[in-house]
Formats: C-alpha cells, sequence, structure tokens
C-alpha cells in the first residue's frame, strides 16, 4: 500500500511538474505573439501618421500600449498618439494623452519631452488672449517648469523663448486694459494695470509705453512732480524712444526735438 502510494505520488509530481512547465511554455508563447501584436500595431500607427491619418494612427498607438502595457514600447505609443493628435491641432485629445502619459509613466525617458508637448499644447490653444487667459497661463507655468526642472535639455531654450512671447502678450493686454480706464477717467485703476507691466514685464517692449501712459494720467490729474518722475525713468533708461518724445510732448505742446525733462 505504501509503495503504491508512493508511485502515485511520484506521477502527481511528474505530472504537476510537466503542467507547469507547459504552462510557462505556453505563457512565453503567449507574450511573443501579443508582442508581435504591440509592434504590428506601433507599425501601423507609424504609417497611418505618415499618410497624415492621424485619428488611425492614435487609435493604433493606444492599441500598442494597451496589448502589452508592461513593454517599454507602452510608453512610447501612448506618447506617440499624443504626438498624433497635436500634429492636427486635435489640441483637447493631445492634452488628455499627455496628462495620462505624466501620471502612468512618470518615470519615462521622455518625460521632458511630455511636458514640453503639454506646454505647446496649451500655448496653441491660444485664440483670443484678451477673452480668455487660461490657456494663455497654463502653457506660461507649464514652460516656467521645463526650464527649471530640465534647464540642460534641449527643450529649455525653445521654453524661454515662448516664455517671452507670452510676457508680451501679457503685457500688451495690461496696457490695453489701461488704456481702457484711462478713457473711462478710472485713474487709479489704469494706474495700476500700467505699473503692473513696469513691474511684472520690465522685459518687454510695453515697458516703454506703460512709463508714458504714467506721465500722461499724473499730469492730467495734477500730480505733475509724480508725472516728471515717470518721464525722468523713460528718458533715462529710453531716451531715444518716440514714448519719451511723446512724454515731453506732454509738457511742451510746441516740442520739436528732443531734450531732457528736467527735474
Amino acid at each position: 500500500m505504501k509503495y503504491i502510494f508512493k508511485i502515485l505520488l511520484l506521477i502527481t509530481f511528474i505530472f504537476l511538474n510537466t503542467c507547469s512547465k507547459d504552462k510557462e511554455k505556453l505563457s512565453v508563447i503567449k507574450n511573443e505573439n501579443i508582442q508581435l501584436l504591440m509592434i504590428d500595431a506601433y507599425k501601423e500607427g507609424v504609417r497611418a501618421l505618415e499618410f497624415g491619418d492621424v485619428l488611425l494612427a492614435a487609435k493604433k498607438f493606444n492599441e500598442a500600449e494597451l496589448l502589452f502595457p508592461q513593454s517599454d514600447w507602452a510608453s512610447r505609443a501612448s506618447l506617440m498618439a499624443a504626438y498624433s493628435y497635436y500634429t492636427k491641432d486635435y489640441l483637447s485629445d493631445a492634452i488628455f494623452e499627455l496628462e495620462r502619459f505624466l501620471k502612468v509613466y512618470p518615470k519615462s525617458q521622455d518625460i521632458s519631452y511630455a511636458h514640453f508637448l503639454l506646454a505647446m499644447c496649451y500655448y496653441e490653444s491660444i485664440i483670443d488672449e484678451k477673452k480668455d487667459l487660461d490657456p494663455l497661463l497654463k502653457s506660461k507655468k507649464r514652460f516656467e517648469y521645463i526650464i527649471k526642472k530640465y534647464p540642460k535639455s534641449d527643450f529649455a531654450m525653445d521654453a524661454k523663448f515662448k516664455l517671452g512671447l507670452i510676457q508680451d502678450i501679457l503685457a500688451s493686454k495690461e496696457i490695453h486694459i489701461g488704456k481702457h480706464y484711462m478713457k473711462k477717467e478710472k485713474w487709479i485703476a489704469a494706474i495700476n494695470r500700467f505699473k503692473t507691466v513696469i513691474n511684472e514685464y520690465s522685459t518687454t517692449v510695453y515697458v516703454e509705453e506703460a512709463l508714458h501712459r504714467l506721465v500722461e494720467i499724473h499730469y492730467k490729474i495734477g500730480l505733475k512732480e509724480e508725472s516728471k518722475k515717470y518721464a525722468n525713468i523713460l528718458g533715462y533708461n529710453y531716451l531715444s524712444s518716440k514714448w519719451y518724445k511723446e512724454s515731453y510732448r506732454v509738457f511742451n505742446k510746441k516740442y520739436t526735438g528732443v531734450q531732457k525733462i528736467n527735474p
């Protein structure tokens, strides 16, 4: 009886061991098949993108990611789906894919590019900055993050350039609102807008006009010494500027040439 039990135990062990090896083989074969399907889907995505069918391309890249999520190619497929949408200005879809990418693949070697592409999506979503500042401010935040987090990356220089353009847009908006307040004779509100340009957007071309408008307003409301102060700042920094000439005209209606305003 003991002998028969030992034989049965041995047979069971051999059977289980064989099954285990068969399962391992099946698992390997299955993974290999899935990987091939993933590669095929990825290649189809690339071909579709080359032919300009970005919706099909994004669909195929998403398929590739879902087929083999543990593969190194999954994160690339996810990023390529976002890029596909971006190339044809499906910006809301691209933003959705990129935000998901950043959550799912925070350690990806392409993470800096994902941040840059997301910033570009927000930047290119700007339709009318006078009505909707949200995309502008979001892109500004993203570009600032890239410069801080990846200062030596290939994207940092481009991010700095885009930030300069954003600063110009924001400064121009402040100038526009300030001039609107001037027409309404809301002097304090106008002054605050022009001071914002000087304090927060000092590297933009709009600083000169902001200083001139402060000269105008203060002169108009009777604060001539304050008006002269801003005129002198304008003259000291931008003597050849057309806005300094306009400011001089505030004090001298017969002005014909460039002269410094005495403090």
